[in-house]
């Protein structure tokens, strides 16, 4: 198998682990890095996880600039859209996160159409799913359901995702081309790091592990593996029944204390929090603690997603949310990052 597809933010977690099944699939990979000066470090990391980069190019790309998206999709057959702005901590003003990913999109897309890439698979997130709705709700979030930006305690990241989403319908349906659009929903993204960097969802594993966070807050986190993620924007690329539909994916929703039980039964000789934090004391602590302060409008608020269609898309069940938390620790402690 020889065809090209052309990845945006490879450097970046998922678009790492993305490039390393597409690499093993038999794909060549064209990746997208702002910067060609990263190029020899992503290569090497995925050499060091056993890729084939003799088929890897690279080209460089920026989300807010128009240069090179043309010649970037030349001799392209398939586009895996990762690349998105995650902040760690919310910023002030949401254009910093809203402008690149609408924008960003737009460019990828609108360059993909014009060269007529046969398929776009596109990484949104259950941001842009399951946000702004009534607490009351108990059913899972699915496909049918969109984030409501008018909705509760609905942050910039999750506005931003929503609106690059709905603006990726929007070119594709203006194209006459809405089933060569797939788009894979996400929960929080856990699992082994392939580097270095720690990237985001892993940085509450690293607090947990670290003695950063005295007390689990009750705050959930809907989970899923990294490498489940990967495999369904490789399924998504070729499967013919893929095309015009979203893949929300979350294995498992847990709460801090859950999450911390699971990494202290693994590394009992670590300050992992063993009880929780009174919902009075994590307003208290928000205070003082931006990253808290980010999340208190999810405190109690359980939310699960239907993940039956990534499921069968896969053709197998998903990885367990404690396997993926256990591979995000046992990682950053073999990085030397806790």
């Amino acid at each position: 198998m020889t065809d090209r597809v052309l990845l945006t933010g490879i450097s970046g977690f998922l678009g790492g682990h993305v490039a390393l099944q597409l690499l093993n699939s038999g794909y060549t990979v064209r990746g997208s890095v702002r910067n060609l000066q990263r190029a020899d470090k992503v290569r090497e990391t995925l050499r060091r996880h056993g890729a084939d980069v003799s088929r890897l190019e690279f080209v460089a790309l920026d989300l807010m600039r128009d240069a090179g998206w043309d010649e970037a999709m030349e001799g392209v057959r398939y586009l895996q859209h990762t690349a998105s702005p995650f902040l760690i901590q919310i910023p002030k003003d949401k254009m910093e996160l809203i402008g690149p990913a609408v924008e960003g999109t737009e460019r990828a897309l609108n360059a993909a159409n014009k060269a007529g890439i046969e398929r776009i698979v596109l990484t949104s997130s259950m941001a842009a799913i399951a946000y702004g709705h009534d607490k009351s709700r108990n059913t899972p979030f699915t496909a049918k359901d969109w984030t409501d930006l008018n909705g509760r305690a609905v942050n910039f990241y999750q506005e931003s995702k929503t609106l690059a989403e709905k603006r990726a319908w929007e070119i594709m349906d203006a194209a006459g081309r809405h089933d060569a659009l797939a788009v894979i929903n996400p929960s929080a993204i856990f699992g082994p790091l392939l580097d270095d960097d720690p990237g985001t969802s892993a940085v509450i594993v690293q607090r947990l592990l670290d003695g950063s966070i005295p007390a689990a807050p009750r705050i959930p986190m809907t989970i899923i593996d990294v490498r489940d993620i990967a495999a369904a924007h490789v399924a998504a690329m070729s499967a013919p029944d893929a095309g015009g539909k979203r893949f929300p994916m979350g294995e498992r929703t847990v709460f801090f204390l859950e999450a911390a039980k699971i990494l202290r039964e693994r590394y009992p000789e670590r300050r992992i929090p063993s009880f929780g934090m009174p919902d009075w004391a994590v307003r208290l602590y928000a205070l003082f603690d931006r990253d808290m302060r980010d999340n208190m409008g999810e405190l109690g608020y359980i939310k699960r997603l239907d993940s039956s269609d990534a499921i069968a898309l896969l053709g197998r069940p998903l990885r367990t949310a404690p396997e993926a938390l256990l591979a995000t620790a046992d990682s950053l402690i073999s990085q030397r990052l806790v």
